[in-house]
Parts: C-alpha cells; structure tokens; sequence
C-alpha cells in the first residue's frame, strides 16, 4: 500500500472521481445536480490517492471553506471496500489538515449512504446544523470533527 499526496490534476484522482460520481448520481437521484455543482475539483489543492499494488483504489480531498477545511471526494472502488482503505485515508487527510493548521473538519454527506454516514461517526465526527448551500436540504447531513 502507498499513499501519495498530490492536487485536483491527479490523473488517477480524476478516474476515481469519475467512477465516484457514477455512483453518486444513482443514490442521489433528482438531487445530484444540486450536489454536483458543488464537487468540482479544478482547484482543490490537497488531494490523498491511496494505491494498492500500483492501482489506484481509494482517495479523498480537502478544500477550503471559510476557516474550515471541508472534506471532499472521498471514495474507494467497490472490490477494495471494508479494508481499512478509506480510514488510511481520512487519517491522511486529518494529519494534512493539521500541518496546514486548520483546527477542524467539516463535510456533508447524503442520507442516501448509509455507509459513509457510519464511518464518519465512527471516525469521530459528529452531526452539525447544515453548513452553507447545504442549510434546508433535508437530504443532506453536515458533520464536523476538532482536529
């Protein structure tokens, strides 16, 4: 296992986002254009891929917002679920954000993935008002860790 930190022009970042949004816009449903204008990675500067014998298999991003750094991206293909890939990687992106001096994290995820809604919690996020564009929608859950 290899963990490369890089930016938004990673080309191996862009196919797993790719495969990321695919899924997202069947569990998102009639809300993923909503959602999508606000995944956007041409200026994301802090990029974690995680490789597994040379394959590009999980990833994730932080970007800022305000005076918070904002979760973003994160993803591992279907086949390399349940491995412990996607927690190397939010440990990444915490270590990174720490070093960058950020205090805390914050995300927002849908109540259509049950899945990261879990890890998050697991992970020690806890559930926040929802945070900008994502103030009202009901299908969204904003999350916060302290760093």
């Amino acid at each position: 296992m290899k963990i490369v930190r890089t930016n938004s022009s990673n080309k191996d970042f862009k196919t797993l986002v790719v495969k990321l949004d695919k899924e997202l816009e069947i569990r998102d449903g009639e809300m993923h254009s909503f959602y999508h204008q606000y995944n956007t990675i041409e200026t994301i500067n802090e990029v974690v891929v995680l490789y597994v014998n040379d394959k590009a298999v999980a990833c994730g991003a932080l970007k800022k917002y305000h005076d918070n750094m904002e979760l973003k991206r994160m993803f591992v293909l279907p086949d390399y679920r349940s491995k412990g890939y996607a927690t190397t990687v939010l440990k990444e992106l915490e270590i990174w954000a720490k070093e960058l001096e950020f205090k805390q994290i914050i995300l927002e995820t849908g109540i259509n993935q049950p899945e990261a809604i879990s890890f998050y919690i697991k992970n020690g996020y806890i559930q926040i008002e929802n945070y900008g564009q994502y103030s009202g929608i009901t299908t969204s859950l904003c999350f916060l860790k302290i760093l």
